[in-house]
């Protein structure tokens, strides 16, 4: 017959360089909901718990925790930051792979800014379009409504239908 070994109260994990979920959120930057989450989906392993059943992180899940909120600030996708924790976790890893993955990240940002660009100019000539006033008439409006058509055929005043 197998036993578990026994789970250690929390004041003494605490005495041995654990924490509790509260000091890891604060020692990584991610909040309890998102550490949580991390741990359901699969990217943090599952944490050891206490006799009363609350978590127990070691230094190296904090490190982890930073990992992966430095990637979520650099737009990376939970599958990418997936990818890139099993490249980090391989010792025998080629670095390649991972400059792979960071260039097909910048990639997808450059296009990201590319359509954002493009918005952002829509949106200023549709506003200098629009008088701004109190008449109902819009071109913002108006180009919403028809999806378009109306900054392509140059009409700038509203008319309702």
């Amino acid at each position: 017959m197998t036993t578990k070994p026994a789970r250690p109260e929390l004041a003494h994990s605490l005495m041995h360089g654990f924490h509790n979920i509260g000091q890891a959120s604060e020692s990584s930057g991610v909040s309890t909901k998102m550490i949580r989450h991390y741990e359901q989906i699969g990217l943090m392993p599952e944490a050891a718990r206490t006799f009363a059943n609350y978590r127990l992180y070691s230094d190296t899940d904090l490190h982890r925790l930073r990992f992966i909120k430095r990637a979520r600030s650099l737009g990376f996708s939970l599958d990418r930051i997936r990818d890139l924790l099993k490249l980090w976790d391989d010792p025998h890893r080629a670095s390649s792979e991972v400059k792979r993955l960071a260039r097909a990240h910048a990639a997808e940002l450059g296009e990201k800014i590319r359509e954002l660009q493009s918005m952002q100019r829509t949106l200023e000539t549709l506003a200098k379009r629009c008088h701004g006033d109190d008449r109902p008439s819009c071109p913002i409006l108006e180009d919403l409504a028809e999806g378009g058509a109306t900054l392509l055929s140059g009409r700038s005043v509203c008319s309702k239908k």
